[in-house]
């Protein structure tokens, strides 16, 4: 009899390591499915925002020469520096030919808020800079850069590589909805 319980208890470890080593197992396939599809979802997920044709000649120029003109107000591709600006907010335009930097930033695979104070009262203005700031700092500010931009007809307009959208009003859900979509979406996507 007690040889009899041996077996029996031998039949259930083994059973008990069999479910453990399936459970592992798949644990372990569930997880590398869902990686899968992450990936794949990433891919597949459309692009927000209105289609810019990206423009034939999308070439590094010298700096300080101007690269446009180009084929959407602001620019979402073309001619550009080799140099980029750092992410981040600006307040004011410190450059000759601001678009030949952003332009890099773009194809690195940034999302630019462009943004047109003089259409606003100065309350507005202050409170768009506030809410553009806030939902760059709910991202992370990852290739994200904000920068003064007098020519668009609307307050804000979004970019990202041959995207744009423009906002007669700005919605916290929808830029972050347009970044999210957009981010990385560029010849040079693993570019900082």
């Amino acid at each position: 009899m007690s040889s009899k319980s041996k077996r029996q208890q031998a039949r259930e470890r083994n059973r008990r390591k069999k479910l453990v080593t399936s459970l592992i197992w798949g644990g372990i396939g569930v997880a590398v499915i869902a990686v899968i599809g992450v990936v794949f979802w990433q891919g597949a997920k459309p692009a927000a925002g209105d289609s810019i044709p990206v423009m034939a000649d999308t070439s590094h120029i010298p700096t300080g020469d101007d690269p446009g003109p180009y084929n959407s107000d602001p620019p979402t591709s073309g001619r550009h520096y080799a140099e980029e600006l750092e992410a981040g907010f600006y307040e004011t335009n410190d450059y000759q030919f601001p678009a030949g930097y952003l332009v890099h930033n773009l194809e690195h695979g940034y999302v630019i808020f462009w943004y047109n104070c003089n259409l606003l009262d100065e309350a507005a203005c202050s409170e768009l800079k506030s809410r553009i700031r806030s939902v760059m700092d709910d991202l992370g500010g990852v290739k994200l850069i904000a920068y003064p931009w007098p020519s668009i007809d609307v307050p804000l307009v979004m970019t990202s590589w041959g995207r744009l959208q423009k906002f007669a009003s700005f919605d916290d859900g929808q830029a972050k909805a347009f970044y999210r979509a957009n981010l990385n979406r560029a010849p040079e996507p693993n570019a900082p």
